[in-house]
């Protein structure tokens, strides 16, 4: 009898599409970060970060989409069933939120230029086009809702490492390792018996041959 059961079924590491995506747009959103923080802080560097800024939200924009496409094709490994029911809706709540800001914030940003009258540059000689009317007192509330919302992000990337690094130094489970490296490949050796055969059956049968 075959005894496969559906939680048998679910994936113990993310694939590999995912892998690539999630860590190359770590690095993109956490460089995001530092130069919004440069731009308020260095008037030298300014007009160099603004010039990163925009097309690197952009881009974040871009692979959001692609790994939101992705996540819904491939189902994602299971958190460790013995986790406390709190820090799963927190970790299933943290994820969505990060999803909701990696569309918003680029969003957001590519409204506030719009409706301030500002050129979105991707690089010389490309501009997007504008998504909102020129409005002085909408481009004001944008900009309030784009500064909340990146200390918002900021934050919520900080609490994601600190349960990334609670996963991979003090549980020890299989959260962080799913994310970190693709599944190990299946020894031949390790395949499992026709259903119904056992090795004392298969012996027998040798022997009677």
């Amino acid at each position: 009898m075959n005894d496969l059961h559906p939680a048998r079924l679910a994936p113990r590491h993310f694939n590999l599409t995912a892998r690539v995506l999630h860590w190359s747009m770590a690095l993109a959103i956490l460089a995001m970060l530092f130069v919004g923080i440069g731009m308020v802080t260095s008037l030298s560097l300014r007009p160099t970060l603004v010039s990163l800024h925009r097309p690197l939200g952009i881009a974040i924009l871009l692979l959001a989409i692609v790994r939101l496409v992705n996540r819904l094709r491939h189902r994602p490994p299971p958190l460790p069933a013995d986790l406390p029911r709190v820090q799963v809706l927190a970790a299933k709540a943290s994820h969505w939120l990060l999803y909701a800001l990696m569309f918003a914030m680029p969003l957001i940003g590519w409204s506030m230029l719009s409706a301030g009258g500002y050129p979105v540059t991707m690089f010389k000689g490309f501009n997007l086009p504008p998504i909102v009317p020129h409005d002085a007192t909408v481009y004001a509330a944008l900009r309030g809702a784009h500064t909340w919302l990146a200390l918002l992000l900021f934050a919520t990337v900080l609490l994601h490492l600190a349960a990334a690094l609670f996963h991979a130094w003090v549980r020890r489970d299989e959260v962080f390792p799913s994310m970190a490296r693709g599944a190990s490949p299946t020894p031949a050796s390790a395949a499992p018996e026709p259903a119904g055969v056992s090795p004392r059956d298969s012996g027998d049968n040798d022997a009677d041959s």
